[in-house]
Formats: C-alpha cells, sequence, structure tokens
C-alpha cells in the first residue's frame, strides 16, 4: 500500500518538477492556477492525507537511521502561502524532529559573516527534517532584486562586480552539493503566485480583522519590484546557471499557488508551517483596518503599486 501511495503522489507531482539544465519563464512555463485535475480543496483531502501518513512514517525511519537529513526550502512571493503548506503537510509529523527556520532581514552580526553562515548554522542534524522558510536562495533573489544590500553585506568592492551573481549561483551549488555528499537531502519548492491572487490575498488580509496581523505595508512595497522577482525567480531555476549535477543531487519543484484546493494538496508529501492565532494576537494588530490601511487598500483595488507608503 505505501509503494501505491508514493506512485501515485509522484505522478501528481511531476508536472512541476523543473528539469535540470532547462530554461524556465515562470508566466510561460508554469501557470499558477494549474490544478492537476483538483478542482475543489475536498477533492484534494484524500491525496493530502495519504502525503501525511506517508511522511510521518517516513520520518520514524529518518530518526531511526541517523545517517541523513532533510532540508525543505520553501521560496515563494509574500502571500504564497508558506506557513499555510507548513501546517497542513507536516501536521501528521513528530514535532520533536522538525525545525522550522525563518530568515529575515540579516542582523548586524551575521553581516558581519559569510553570506552562506547563517543557513550552515541552522542546519537540521541527522535524522531530523529541516524547514527553511525562505532560505539562502533569498542572495540571488532579494539581493539581486535590490543590490543595495551588496553594500550593506560588507562585501570587499572587488567581489561585486559583474560576477557577483554567477559566483553565488557557484558558491551555492557547491555548498549543495557538499550537504548531498553528507548525507543531506535538499528539496526546493517555489510556491508559484499570480499578481492578481496576490493583490486578492492582501486585500483579504487588510479586510478581515483576523487576518490583519499577516499584512505589511512592506509587502506592498516589494510588490513594485514584481517583474524584477519574477525574472531572478526564473534565472535561479533549476538551480540557474550552474552544472545540472547539482541540479540532480537538489532538484526544484514548482507549485501553483493561485489557487486553494492545488495550493493544499500537491504540495501533500513535501513542506509545513506554523500559523499565529489567537484573540491576543488579533487584538494587537486590528488597527491595520483604521484609516492607516485605507490608502493601502485604495492602492491595492485601484491596481496601482506605487502608493505604498506605511
Amino acid at each position: 500500500m505505501p509503494d501505491d501511495i508514493t506512485k501515485r503522489i509522484a505522478r501528481f507531482i511531476e508536472p512541476f518538477r523543473v528539469s535540470p539544465g532547462s530554461i524556465v519563464e515562470l508566466a510561460k512555463h508554469f501557470d499558477p492556477a494549474f490544478k492537476a485535475g483538483i478542482e475543489k480543496k475536498k477533492d484534494g483531502v484524500g491525496l493530502l492525507n495519504d502525503g501525511i501518513s506517508l511522511l510521518s512514517e517516513y520520518q520514524q525511519r529518518l530518526a531511526a537511521q541517523a545517517t541523513h537529513g532533510v532540508v525543505v526550502v520553501l521560496q515563494a512571493l509574500d502571500a504564497a502561502g508558506k506557513d499555510g503548506t507548513i501546517r497542513h503537510v507536516m501536521s501528521g509529523v513528530n514535532p520533536q524532529g522538525v525545525r522550522v527556520e525563518s530568515f529575515k532581514v540579516p542582523s548586524a552580526s551575521e553581516l558581519d559573516q559569510d553570506y552562506l553562515r547563517r543557513y550552515q548554522e541552522r542546519l537540521p542534524a541527522r535524522g531530523g527534517i529541516g524547514i527553511f522558510n525562505r532560505s539562502h536562495y533569498e542572495e540571488v533573489l532579494v539581493v539581486r532584486v535590490h543590490p543595495e544590500n551588496l553594500v550593506a553585506q560588507k562585501l570587499p568592492a572587488e567581489t561585486r562586480a559583474h560576477q557577483v551573481w554567477k559566483n553565488r549561483y557557484r558558491a551555492i551549488n557547491e555548498w549543495e552539493r557538499y550537504l548531498s555528499d553528507n548525507g543531506f537531502r535538499i528539496v526546493k519548492l517555489f510556491l508559484n503566485l499570480s499578481m492578481e491572487e496576490q493583490r486578492t490575498r492582501f486585500l483579504r488580509r487588510i479586510d478581515l480583522p483576523e487576518h490583519n496581523w499577516k499584512f505589511s505595508s512592506h509587502d506592498l512595497q516589494e510588490r513594485r519590484y514584481w517583474d524584477a522577482y519574477q525574472d531572478a525567480f526564473s534565472t535561479t531555476a533549476p538551480p540557474a546557471r550552474a552544472a545540472s549535477s547539482s541540479a540532480r543531487m537538489a532538484p526544484r519543484r514548482r507549485s501553483p499557488s493561485a489557487s486553494r484546493p492545488c495550493t493544499t494538496r500537491d504540495r501533500a508529501g513535501w513542506s509545513w508551517t506554523w500559523r499565529r492565532s489567537g484573540n491576543g494576537l488579533r487584538s494587537a494588530f486590528t488597527r491595520r483596518s483604521t484609516p492607516q490601511a485605507r490608502p493601502l487598500r485604495m492602492s491595492l483595488r485601484s491596481g496601482s503599486t506605487t502608493s505604498a507608503s506605511p
């Protein structure tokens, strides 16, 4: 029975896999609204539950063997559903064997170190699963869209030349090869979201008090750079401009995120997260629905992305 489930899930996720050495254009090759035959959320519940059950069994084997580790890399634009993915998919695993690492803006001490060090320090132990909610790929995504961040990283001037991105792609692939050679399996997932769906979700976060805590004016500011991010994501896959051997060791998959039914089940066996909730948290963030949020709401409803002042 587990073998049948494994084959069924493998067939299901195959359309989302990015082949090594392929050239990717997000808008052209991957439709965020693709549902893979599952039209309603309830239609994917069975596959999700099978994936959760299988993942639980594999986690027990991973822990018992204690020779390998798993790193799940989740990358996406804001509101694509990273946290919801973690929460749904990892609901059946033993939390003692899983850690979620969320990478925010580097601290002052982290900027004094090489850019890969903070990711290396937060890898899982053998026998464990580590989830990177955002990851080392931020260094060729956000930093590429905002190259001024290179100055904050205090790099020598000669390393900030035009070869900087080529060098970073090479360094990331060599690091992943090192991890693979040491028994760490890397599964890279990109949650694909359309610009219109992101707008809809931002409006929901503004309009519904219980979702206010999810919204940040910074998200709207970053929306201005949509095209630049799309180019950066396309260039980074799979995993951009590097030997395909690294892609074979750490394959990348892209999951549609424009439709909630698809979002839940096509990531069935591969990712997870937590969600903040509770009356205390809601009451602390409800002020975003008051006059301060009105310019943001009007900007999103008009389709504009240029009035993102906090």
